[in-house]
């Protein structure tokens, strides 16, 4: 059984409080991009030599890391403890979403197994209780049960879908291969609550958004990776209406009404433009 796991993009992101358990609430609206993985599963033969119940292959994009840890091995394992019948299973994971770019490609794979899982082997569960089981695998993961546009607060787990469609608008996506360690961008920031919140600015045209729209990660992250503040330059120069970073990883983007070849203004880069 195969499913595509999508990505997905901040419109806005600000860092409004620090927790006493050491995360941070937030505000962001996230917005499901189709750029996708692939990911297969399928029974393991019951004589297959293996000490795990779930075993996983990613090809395409290297991704660092035991393989026990990855996410998706990660929900099967979560799943398991409720569900013992579960047969054991390899999973194959095709990247296509770039890794370490805020753009969700590991939340998005470990909700995709608990979707899969749950149609594969009739488990019944309602969305709720997949949202609840994707929490426990990381902030962004519930979104991914979704995948509808939503305003997020707390630790990025607590979703209000919001009626916005950027439908007929250019995407283009570039990410450098510069990663940006996830603790390495928190330790940088400075909570505060905005002036507006950016639930309420989404629905503003979006010709407004480059004066308001702001994603806190940008100060301290353009400070250490200034190759980063160029290319969001690099993305208005060539027509941006809005243009960000995604998420507190080093990819970016920018909103265009008309295609452009991006490829060719960042070689050697990950590069995609898409209609919405």
């Amino acid at each position: 059984m195969i499913s595509f796991p999508i990505a997905k993009v901040n419109l806005g992101l600000n860092v409004v409080a620090r927790r006493p358990d050491g995360y941070h609430n937030l505000q962001t609206v996230f917005y499901p991009v189709p750029i996708k993985d692939g990911l297969e599963i399928y029974p393991m033969a019951q004589d297959f030599p293996s000490e795990v119940d779930c075993d996983i292959k990613v090809t395409n994009i290297h991704v660092e890391g035991d393989e026990q840890r990855n996410l998706v091995v990660r929900a099967y394992n979560l799943l398991k403890q409720d569900f013992p019948a579960l047969p054991r299973l390899h999973a194959h994971l095709y990247k296509g979403i770039p890794t370490q770019a805020g753009m969700g490609g590991g939340s998005s794979d470990a909700s995709a197994m608990l979707l899969l899982l749950d149609e594969q082997f009739n488990l019944g569960l309602t969305e709720q209780q997949l949202i609840n089981y994707a929490a426990k695998l990381g902030a962004d993961c519930p979104f991914f049960i979704m995948n509808r546009p939503a305003y997020a607060e707390g630790i990025g787990e607590r979703l209000t879908p919001i009626n916005l469609s950027l439908k007929g608008w250019y995407m283009a996506v570039v990410r450098p291969d510069i990663p940006v360690p996830t603790k390495e961008a928190f330790a940088r920031i400075t909570p505060q609550m905005p002036q507006k919140c950016c639930k309420e600015i989404v629905m503003q045209p979006i010709e407004t958004w480059k004066d308001e729209l702001v994603n806190d990660f940008e100060a301290s992250v353009f400070a250490v990776h200034p190759e980063l503040a160029d290319i969001k330059v690099q993305l208005y120069q060539l027509g941006a209406v809005y243009a960000a970073m995604s998420g507190s990883g080093s990819a970016l983007f920018g909103l265009f009404k008309e295609p452009v070849d991006i490829e060719k203004s960042f070689p050697d880069m990950f590069t995609v433009c898409l209609k919405l």
